[in-house]
């Protein structure tokens, strides 16, 4: 077994803000190629041990130590810059070029370029603050340091952006550890998860899949040990009082065994954030979206986009950074003007918005006042709960609820914004990057709550295991003003994109490789072996009932036409005749398209093979 050189330790380390412990005595250590995952509620100190770590804060007791050549870099959730230089400058002033980096511009301008940042020469003050994040990861990535220190690294980065970071670093050399609560990130980056809970720090050697089975056998142990605990404890209160005294060594180790007992701090079972799933009434006509396209100076971000949302439609909104994503919502929920089109939303849908950034928060208002705002009662499933009990529910503790927001941690102002938003009990959720900020613990309950939430949910994340965990159904934005749909989660869009891309990809080989002589036979440039010309799975699924739906689509068109010349005094259900004929033609004529490319494909597959 090889041995890691230990790289810097945290010993012995307490912290507290006013009445509030973050640490108690915690001892951990960083080595050679540890790739770490810090883990724990918002509001437990996940961002000041890294400050610690950084040495950007000091502990109120204990130290960090760590040698005269170890150097560590930072990567802070809100990132500082000099204004006066460009972003380039701002990247690489101070640095100097390594042996693997000679071309240090040069590869800050790669990376910048994979992380959207297309002005390297602008200014670094006209930047969106996610924009800023990912200049400085990109400042941090490139600095030379054995121990990179990372809050939020995937805070802003669109799905791509995650899966550049996730190889980049993987072959990274040096130590990391990071805060993020990106599920698939923290499963293929990381080998050793640290949890905060409770003052504590727990160490797993694991990634977070098995951090979850680990923890869980904790707390399994924990919770043995503590039953074990307080059954000597009765038996001991048994003897103390049929008037045991302290008249032999043993006799006094037993006494002193039921006072350690006594006095011991219990384990606290692990609160949940809880919510019954709380919804409006929702009539049939819920938000048409009809032709809407919107553009920004000379760029297209949709064009004749249109969608009726069902009942308990589950929709995820996924493309790059700046693509239109944001804009969409702010259309749909009306604040915003589309250039063309029209948003008609029912009598009965009350959207709750769960924007990118928290509402207007009066800092000196009391937590619990902040939530009377919405409702002092509110009725669940299993009765009606106050203010104060829901607040409970979302670990804000008696003291926290009435003490200042001014004093509550940023992830934990964003939990609350949550709760609010909830609570005004919407039968059409839209939610705008919801996992920025939130811990994984709010972010499973939150899941397990739309599980049950009858109503509509729209939602744009670049978080893969959210999206895949809670979507049935993609919108995603391919450039150009193109809004294409896919069904199913993340994943499936993924294969479903992929596959897309690699058919057409073949087909503008083939075309390439396949040509015709004046006499008609069928000639090839190039290496017609390399073109690998063929029906995906689903395509040559798709190929083989495609004749049959569209069949089925006529008959059923067929059927509505005499369903409407027999109800053509009746202009109630005339009406609805017509909006279903019109949705089946739609969907007939996408169908027919589908045919089209599908038998071009098949005939060229016959070519190559002939």
């Amino acid at each position: 077994m090889v041995m890691k050189m230990n790289l810097l330790n945290v010993e012995k380390m307490s912290k507290s803000y006013t009445e509030k412990v973050l640490f108690d005595q915690v001892t951990l250590g960083i080595n050679e190629g540890d790739k770490i995952g810090v883990i724990g509620i918002n509001g437990t100190g996940k961002s000041t041990l890294l400050k610690i770590i950084a040495g950007l804060e000091e502990p109120d007791e204990g130290s960090v130590i760590k040698g005269k050549s170890i150097k560590v870099e930072y990567l802070a959730q809100i990132p500082e810059f000099d204004e006066n230089l460009t972003i380039l400058e701002n990247v690489v002033t101070g640095k100097k070029a390594a042996e693997e980096y000679r071309n240090l511009e040069g590869e800050a301008k790669t990376m910048l370029l994979k992380l959207g940042i297309t002005d390297c020469d602008g200014r670094i003050d006209v930047l969106s603050g996610g924009q800023k994040k990912r200049v400085a990861l990109v400042r941090t990535l490139l600095t030379p340091a054995q121990i990179l220190v990372l809050d939020e690294p995937t805070n802003h980065l669109d799905n791509d952006m995650a899966e550049w970071l996730e190889e980049y670093l993987n072959k990274y050399q040096g130590a990391f550890i990071m805060v993020t609560h990106d599920r698939y990130f923290l499963d293929k980056v990381t080998n050793k998860i640290i949890e905060i809970d409770k003052g504590k720090i727990y160490t797993y050697i694991a990634n977070y899949t098995k951090f979850l089975e680990l923890k869980a056998e904790r707390e399994d142990m924990e919770m043995a040990a503590e039953r074990k605990n307080k059954s000597l404890y009765r038996m001991d209160l048994e003897w103390m009082l049929r008037g045991a005294r302290a008249r032999s060594t043993k006799q006094k180790a037993h006494i002193q065994r039921f006072e350690e007992l006594r006095d011991r701090k219990g384990i606290e079972k692990q609160k949940n954030i809880d919510i019954n799933a709380l919804s409006s009434r929702l009539g049939k006509k819920t938000i048409e979206v009809n032709n809407i396209s919107k553009s920004f100076d000379d760029k297209t971000l949709f064009k004749d986009f249109t969608y009726i949302f069902l009942k308990n439609d589950r929709i995820g909104i996924v493309g790059p950074n700046g693509s239109g994503k944001t804009t969409l919502l702010k259309i749909i929920t009306g604040n915003l003007e589309a250039d063309s089109g029209s948003v008609e939303i029912g009598e009965t849908v009350k959207i709750g918005y769960f924007s990118q950034e928290n509402e207007y928060m009066d800092q000196n208002q009391k937590v619990i006042d902040y939530i009377r705002d919405v409702a002092e009662y509110i009725e669940t499933s299993d009765g009606t709960a106050s203010a104060s009990q829901m607040l409970e529910r979302f670990l804000f503790t008696g003291s926290m609820q009435y003490s200042l927001i001014s004093k509550l941690s940023g992830g934990e102002r964003r939990r609350l914004y949550l709760l609010k938003v909830l609570m005004e009990a919407p039968n059409v959720l839209i939610l705008d990057e919801p996992t920025n900020d939130l811990d994984i613990q709010t972010l499973s309950i939150l899941e397990n709550y739309l599980d049950s939430y009858e109503g509509i949910v729209i939602t744009v994340s670049h978080d893969r295991y959210f999206l895949d965990r809670i979507v049935e159904r993609i919108f995603a934005f391919e450039g150009n003003g193109v809004i294409k749909q896919y069904e199913g989660g993340f994943t499936d869009y993924k294969e479903a994109s992929k596959e897309y891309e690699e058919s057409s990809q073949v087909i503008t080989r083939s075309k390439q490789i396949v040509t015709e002589n004046n006499d008609g036979n069928v000639t090839s440039k190039g290496k017609p072996k390399e073109s690998k010309l063929k029906f995906s799975y689903m395509e040559q699924k798709e190929y083989n009932e495609i004749d049959e739906v569209i069949a089925k689509l006529e008959a059923d068109i067929e059927e509505l036409d005499k369903q409407i010349e027999e109800s053509s005094t009746d202009y109630s259900k005339l009406n609805e005749l017509m909006a279903q004929k019109e949705k089946l033609e739609k969907e007939l004529e996408e169908k027919m398209n589908r045919w089209v490319y599908l038998n071009d494909l098949a005939e060229q597959i016959e070519n190559v093979k002939n």
